[in-house]
């Protein structure tokens, strides 16, 4: 039975999608990245669209992530043997149903060459895809593409075919459509000034996203994984994480003269607009800053234009994202976390937004957020601190009765008419 396009419906069950092709990272600073087909030539589509990215003021590290969501998909039109400018909503739609049902292919990383030693780096290890971790409750990435994946991908592919059709060099319609107005008529007819413009027409096989509120560390759990830092270096880069909410890469960017410890400031470079903004840190910070030189005095240039961040072991480079990652993932491996560097972003935010003598219009420009809706997300309840307060709560109503639960923690102690009940010696 043929489809709706008169075309021979795609068994997705059986269509087999092999990890070919592949994103080369270069040197080069006017084409940071390249798509490789599986004969190791240069995807030319996918070179033209990535230049464009790069004139509209898109940083490297988007660029990596739009080649890597493109790759996925040349895969799949590969396994399908359709051009890239050949595809058709079909294509599309079988695309998107392929990552939500299909398990993600497994990937044969150089760190699982040993198991003794991915262990001892991955949080995860031994635990099932999508298990939550004991200490953060955070979940382990699934066998399944995760929505914000999916939605990534669609917005990508999306753009993709929507620069080759405004350059006459893909398909006239894009396979990848927006969704139908449902209504005719002026765009926000009968709006209420009073309420926010609803959102603007999205993608068809755009995944819904359930909202999360970020997730920060709690104080002890941040005292935990503080204590098993393993040097200054990163004991001031922690510090300065957690009181400046500055992102991973941003730190990383300051340079020698960017730290002022006399106005208690330091300078970073900002992901989005690429201007240069002080943030003030705190006491500790500079401290830890301090004694970190003082151990790689002479050992590390000085100048005014060094990096301010440098490896601990020879030979002595520039300490890049990568290293700090995987710093990280090894104290993380320490305490069975799986804390993320952006976890630490979120925390300064918790905790400034939740100061009462602290404006959140402050906290918008420390964060660096364009939208003030975007840091109104920090004063949502965190659930730890709900549960608290709800059993406290109990604990009010029970009369102030407490008892230790197996943990050490106080908790509302049972009302002696209950406990009757439930072994059955009645009410009295």
């Amino acid at each position: 039975m043929t489809g709706w396009d008169g075309r021979e419906p795609r068994d997705l069950a059986v269509l087999t999608v092999p990890m070919v092709g592949s994103v080369e990272e270069t040197d080069d600073p006017w084409e940071p990245y390249r798509l490789l087909d599986p004969g190791g030539a240069v995807v030319a589509s996918v070179a033209e669209f990535l230049k464009d990215l790069q004139a509209i003021g898109r940083p490297e590290t988007t660029q990596r992530s739009y080649t890597l969501a493109l790759l996925r998909w040349f895969r799949f039109l590969w396994a399908a043997e359709v051009g890239w400018d050949r595809a058709t909503r079909v294509e599309a739609r079988d695309f998107c149903r392929w990552m939500q049902i299909a398990d993600k292919p497994e990937r044969a990383h150089w760190r699982h060459q040993g198991q003794d030693a991915a262990a001892s780096v991955s949080p995860t290890a031994g635990r099932a895809p999508g298990a939550a971790n004991p200490v953060t409750g955070k979940r382990s990435p699934g066998r399944k593409y995760a929505p914000t994946t999916r939605v990534h991908s669609e917005t990508v592919l999306r753009s993709f075919y929507d620069f080759h059709r405004d350059a006459g060099s893909g398909p006239i319609i894009n396979p990848f459509p927006l969704v139908r107005e449902r209504r005719s008529g002026r765009a926000h007819i009968h709006h209420n000034p009073m309420d926010p413009y609803p959102a603007e027409r999205s993608g068809l096989y755009r995944p819904k996203v359930a909202t999360r509120a970020p997730r920060r560390i709690p104080d002890d759990r941040f005292n935990e994984l503080f204590a098993q830092l393993p040097s200054h270096r990163d004991r001031a880069l922690v510090a300065f994480y957690v009181s400046t909410g500055a992102r991973a890469s941003e730190l990383l960017s300051s340079r020698w003269t960017d730290a002022d410890p006399g106005q208690q400031l330091i300078t970073v470079i900002r992901k989005g607009t690429k201007a240069l903004q002080p943030l003030p840190a705190s006491p500790d910070a500079f401290v830890w800053l301090r004694l970190y030189q003082a151990q790689m005095h002479g050992l590390m240039p000085t100048g005014t234009d060094e990096p301010l961040w440098w490896t601990l072991r020879r030979p002595f480079r520039p300490l890049s994202y990568p290293a700090v990652y995987r710093m990280f993932q090894r104290v993380n491996a320490s305490l069975g976390a799986n804390w993320s560097l952006h976890d630490l972003r979120h925390t300064a935010a918790y905790r400034m937004a939740r100061d009462p003598k602290m404006p959140l219009t402050d906290v918008q420009w420390v964060l660096g957020h364009a939208q003030l809706t975007t840091t109104q997300l920090y004063l949502s309840p965190v659930p730890e601190d709900v549960i608290a307060s709800v059993l406290a709560h109990h604990l009010r109503r029970s009369g102030g009765q407490t008892e230790p639960d197996l943990g050490g923690q106080t908790m509302p102690a049972y009302r002696a008419e209950s406990l009757n009940v439930l072994f059955g010696k009645g009410t009295s």
